[in-house]
Parts: C-alpha cells; structure tokens; sequence
C-alpha cells in the first residue's frame, strides 16, 4: 500500500515521465493499439444509417451486425490470451493488431448483407484479442504505482480513435456519395497495421513474464478451477454489466440522434464530439481516482453515475440544446468505468493465467454484452429507440454493481 500512498503524493504532469524507457514504450504501443482499435470498430455505428437505408436492412440486421464482432471477439479475446501466456504477449499482440486491421479493411468491399457480417464477424476475432494481451503487457510492464493511471491512461485511447473515426465520417460524407463514403470508411482501417513496426521496434516482453515457468498445457482451464473460478464468475459479471450498458448506447447513439432527435449529419457529427470529449475525460478521471480511491470505489461511482446519466439523456423530454450538453456526462461516466478494468483484472489473476483470465472475464463480458444492441434493435420495433436503450443500459449498470460488491480491492497490490 506504500506504493498507492506515494502516487497520491506525486505531482500528477510527472508520472509519465517517471516511467522506465521499457515501461514508456510499452504504454505508447498499447494507447495507440487501443486508439486505432476503437476508431475501427467504431465506424460502424457511424456508417449504420447508411447501411439501414442503401440495403434496406431493419434494425434487428443492423444490430446483429454489431453484436457478431462483439460475440466474437469474446472467443478472440480467451484465445488470444492463452496464446499470449504460452507464447509472449508482444509476439501475440502484434498479430491480433494485424487481424483486426485486415478484417476492418476487407469490409469495405462487402457487397451484401452477408458478406459484410462475415467480414465484421472475423474482425472480432482480433479485437477482442487486442485488450485483452495489451492489458496484460501494461499490467505486469507498469509498476504498481502508476499501474491503475497507466492502463486507464491507454484506456482513453479508445476515446481518441472514436474521435477519429467521427472526423474521417463528418470529412468523407461530406465530400463523397454515401454508397461510396462507407466503403472508404473502412478502408481507412488498415492503418494500424503500421503499429505492428514501431512493436517489433521498441516494446519488449514484461520482466515478470520472462521469469515465470511456461503455462502447462492444461492453463486454458486453470481459471475455472475452485481457487479462481470465484474471481473469473464475478470479474464476467462485472464487465458483463459495463460491456452491454456501453454498447446498448453507442451502436445506436448516432441513429438515436438522427432519427429519434431529427438531427442532419453535421449535427450529429457535433453531438457525438462532445459525447466523445465527454469520454476521453472520463477515462483519464477514472483512471486517476483508481489509484487516488480504489478500483471498487471508482468503479461504484461511475456505474451508479451510468445509470442515471443514460435515463436522462434519453427519457426527459428536452431539447436538442440540452441533449447536445448531457453529452459530455454521456460519454464520461459509461467510458470511465472502463479504465480501472486494465489494472483491476491484471492483479486479480495470477501470472501464469493472468492474460487468459483477464482475456476471458473482459470478452466474456463483451461477447454477453453484444447481445445487447440486438436486443435493442428488436424492442424498438416495439418502443421508441430511446425507451428501448434506457431499459437495456440502465439494467447493465445494475448487474455490473452486482459483480462489484464481492470482488476484492487490488489498489498497491505487486504482481
């Protein structure tokens, strides 16, 4: 606990550079993966409107379209970290970076329905792998002082690849024919494949995973073991209720405001920027209070925080004004309680499991959780849109307290 006490006494514009050339690296990579893994998956729900309308597809299709990368990325992400266990985790992490670059790029010349679910499927399969090895790397690379600020820090990454992808959307639609502009969209997700150099260059495999005995061949199941399995239940559950609350808001967030809200592109484009600064500074707050409070505190304030926020936004009967203003809480609470789930998840598993159980219990959520935006997209053939994301947000932020109230806290613990 030395550890937590002395980061709260540390000027916090120096803890970057307190870190190690090792450490540094390893923190650069990992935000950067993160930002461009988020500007990936996240050009879908901006291209969503577009598909709906050129192929004629409802909203259940559209939000199965989401939810099979997000189903499948919970089998990436068990996968990839198992490998990433038996086999290093920079080795792992450059090639699930690659996949999910490669899948995003080759959705751009989906000519069907089909195809483009196939394509968005595949790609999950890296996506999931991404977090859950470059969780790992940061976990055991960082030290316990910075760890909870550190990997939340990279966690904020996702916040600016969301950004991106929104600029790349307001800058091609606005120049191009829709039917052309989708495609572009993805195909602009090949570029993290050029990570994969600065990787191979500069990060290098955690000391504490190069002094651990390999993983035995039976690791794969180690966490549903009587000593773990308690952990692995509620961590899933944990990340269940902030994965499927996430999700059931921004997949249909730019259709909520363009057709429930009546806003053309252009305002859309600047509602989602102050739902996107909202979230960036979301992640960063989290990521400070779970050093300065605690993992478990942090994660109670920003489900509760959640909970209210996404009511709010879409069930009072306000104008686009203030909608444009509950953005920013919008964005903040849902994505901060993201941060804290890096370090948290790396200090509850041991190192011989530690990428596999964190891989598992986060993905698990994922997968779980990308059930959501389809069920979404069924109730809204029943309900308003915004009716059917309040009563699927809402109940997710519930079960994530649910999963939270057992889990022990992990502030200051060594790995």
């Amino acid at each position: 606990m030395g550890d937590s006490r002395d980061a709260r006494l540390t000027p916090e514009r120096s803890w970057i550079r307190q870190l190690s050339p090792r450490e540094r690296a390893a923190f650069v990579a990992t935000f950067a993966g993160w930002m461009l893994d988020g500007m990936d998956v996240m050009l879908y729900s901006l291209v969503l409107p577009t598909l709906i309308t050129i192929w004629h597809i409802d909203n259940a299709k559209a939000g199965w379209l989401s939810t099979s990368t997000l189903l499948i990325s919970s089998v990436g992400g068990w996968l990839a970290g198992i490998l990433a266990d038996r086999f290093g985790r920079v080795k792992i992490l450059k090639l699930t970076i690659f996949w999910f670059a490669f899948f995003t790029f080759l959705s751009g010349f989906a000519q069907n329905y089909w195809q483009l679910l196939a394509a968005r499927g595949l790609q999950g399969l890296g996506f999931g792998g991404e977090w859950a090895v470059g969780a790992a790397l940061m976990g055991e690379t960082i030290g316990a002082r910075y760890r909870g600020r550190a990997v939340g820090t990279v966690q904020a990454g996702w916040a600016v690849g969301w950004g991106l992808s929104v600029l790349a959307f307001t800058l091609l639609f606005s120049r191009l024919p829709q039917e052309t502009a989708w495609r572009v969209m993805f195909w602009v997700g090949i570029l993290p494949a050029l990570l994969i150099f600065y990787i191979q260059r500069r990060v290098e495999e955690p000391e504490v995973f190069l002094r651990k005995e390999r993983a035995a061949s039976g690791a794969m199941l180690e966490i549903f073991k009587p000593a773990l399995l308690r952990t692995t239940l509620l961590a899933a559950v944990l990340a269940l209720g902030a994965q499927g609350g996430y999700h059931a808001i921004t997949t249909w967030l730019p259709l909520y405001l363009s057709r429930s809200r009546g806003l053309p592109a252009l305002d859309t484009g600047a509602h989602l920027a102050v739902v996107i600064c909202g979230a960036f500074a979301g992640y960063l707050t989290a990521a400070h209070l779970a050093d300065a409070i605690g993992r478990k505190r942090t994660f109670a304030i920003f489900a509760a925080c959640s909970f209210l926020i996404v009511v709010g936004y879409t069930q009072l009967p306000i104008s686009n004004g203030a909608i444009l203003l509950l953005g920013f809480p919008l964005g903040f609470f849902p994505s901060g309680t993201f941060s804290p789930m890096g370090a948290f998840f790396s200090e509850l598993f041991p190192t011989a499991v530690r990428a596999s159980g964190a891989g598992f219990v986060y993905n698990f959520g994922r997968g779980v959780g990308a059930l959501f935006p389809v069920m979404v997209g069924y109730l809204s053939g029943h309900i308003a849109l915004g009716g059917a994301i309040a009563i699927f947000a809402a109940g997710a932020y519930l079960v994530m307290t649910l999963g939270l109230i057992a889990l022990p806290e992990t502030r200051g613990r060594e790995l």
